[in-house]
């Protein structure tokens, strides 16, 4: 894709629209990059950067007035597809797209693309570390936090893009084909952005929209709707299944994972020898083995690397032990589907930390999965509200509100006995009141931490 000379704008001063910018530069395109926040509100020495670089900042307003001299409008995943400017554009002919679809028009390498609502980044982080060890060039992107745009000059025709992909993401790519894709499941979440389950769903299948049956799509068979996605893919699907035998595709039964595809029909691991826990990290596990195989790697590879694999960050992540008390990080459940199976995954009794942003969730099954798992919660956060409504209609009355997050550890460490476990696990995103999950699990951990 020649941009040489032609005019560009990108929406958002965030990693990605800042990488998007970048690359856009080292390709001679003219960049203007926009961002609603004013330039008080952003950091002053990533503004210095993009001036250095030649990148014209249009800040604090929306580029109605600039959006008719632009060529091309590259969009960050966290700005809205329907906003006036986005829809002005596609009306004006300019050409709309996203850092994914940016990058991959630079990328030499094949692609394994990964989504869903959750799993996305344990699967991803092992696909990659699966990767690593048969490829010399591989880069793990996209909404695990690394930009595409960022790594994508460094591929090669040998290597491999291991890249995890949002719905966000999905919405504004173009030509962009994975060798191979997987959607893991599908539950509500981002209803705010979507408006619809539909909407969401039709976003997550734009992951296989361009592949071939030269390619692979890696489907959950347990999932209604991703097992409905065969019937709508040309690419050669491989079932995976948490508790049922397939004639071919991966499955598991109480204590092992098994492969009967892609020239495979043995054993692939038994189950108490994975460190990830749950039955949602088998689902992971099964999905990585299939996306990997059908990459080509060896199942030796894979079978050392999925034995030799510990949690992702912030994903149910042992912390400490206090006085008999586990503490878990599970800052990533961010929807309340998520948070179901960091429930479902301790064999402890739970005191729960849960609450932040709204995103229209419902709570409803969360809380139902707490009937002998779930001995406290504090709750906390913009849907505290919506959560103690939850737990008052379904009768759980061991909770209590809280009004700054190190309050709620407090009280699910005072409520807490030996034997029992201390998890945060919110169910929701955590822009109420951090920057992201992230931040707010590093917080959670320090916090535990000087608890000792």
């Amino acid at each position: 894709m020649d941009v040489k000379d032609k005019k560009v704008l990108v929406s958002g001063i965030a990693r990605s629209g800042i990488a998007a910018a970048h690359l856009l530069r080292r390709k001679g395109a003219e960049v203007t990059i926009q961002d609603a926040k004013t330039e008080d509100k952003l950091d002053r020495e990533t503004l210095n950067r993009l001036e250095e670089d030649g990148i014209e900042l249009y800040l604090g307003t929306n580029p109605d007035d600039i959006i008719e001299e632009m060529d091309m409008l590259v969009m960050s995943p966290g700005i809205p597809t329907d906003l006036p400017f986005v829809n002005r554009a596609r009306e004006l002919g300019v050409e709309v797209i996203g850092e994914i679809e940016l990058a991959y028009r630079y990328c030499k390498s094949p692609v394994i693309a990964v989504t869903g609502t959750n799993g996305k980044t344990t699967t991803t982080t092992l696909i990659g570390d699966i990767l690593k060890a048969y490829v010399k060039d591989t880069y793990v992107v996209g909404n695990i936090g690394n930009p595409f745009a960022e790594e994508v000059l460094k591929t090669t025709e040998d290597g491999a893009v291991v890249a995890e992909l949002s719905s966000f993401q999905l919405e504004t790519i173009d030509t962009f084909r994975p060798k191979v894709s997987a959607v893991l499941n599908i539950t509500p979440d981002h209803l705010n952005r979507h408006h619809t389950l539909e909407n969401y769903i039709a976003a997550k299948e734009r992951v296989f929209e361009n592949q071939t049956s030269e390619d692979f799509c890696i489907l959950n068979h347990n999932d209604e709707v991703t097992a409905a996605m065969a019937g709508k893919t040309k690419a050669k699907v491989i079932y995976f299944s948490l508790d049922k035998e397939l004639e071919e595709g991966i499955y598991s039964d109480e204590k092992s994972i098994y492969i009967r595809a892609l020239g495979y029909d043995e054993k692939v691991v038994d189950i108490d020898e994975l460190k990830i826990i749950g039955g949602h990290n088998v689902e992971n596990a099964m999905a990585a083995i299939g996306c990997a195989a059908a990459f080509g790697v060896p199942m030796d590879i894979i079978r050392r690397v999925l034995k030799e694999f510990k949690a992702v960050e912030h994903r149910i992540e042992y912390v400490t032990t206090i006085n008999d008390i586990e503490f878990y990080n599970d800052s990533k459940g961010t929807n309340p589907d998520a948070s179901i199976k960091a429930v479902e995954a301790m064999k402890r009794p739970i005191c729960l930390i849960i609450g932040g942003y709204d995103k229209g969730s419902k709570y409803d099954d969360f809380v139902a999965a707490f009937k002998g798992r779930v001995k406290f919660a504090a709750v906390i956060g913009a849907v505290k509200k919506i959560v103690t409504q939850t737990l008052d209609d379904a009768g759980f009355t061991d909770y209590k509100t809280a009004e700054t997050f190190t309050e709620a550890i407090d009280l699910c460490y005072e409520n807490a006995e030996p034997g029992d476990c201390v998890l945060l696990s919110p169910a929701c995103a955590s822009w109420d009141m951090f920057d992201s999950y992230e931040q707010r699990g590093a917080i959670f951990k320090d916090y535990v931490k000087r608890l000792k």
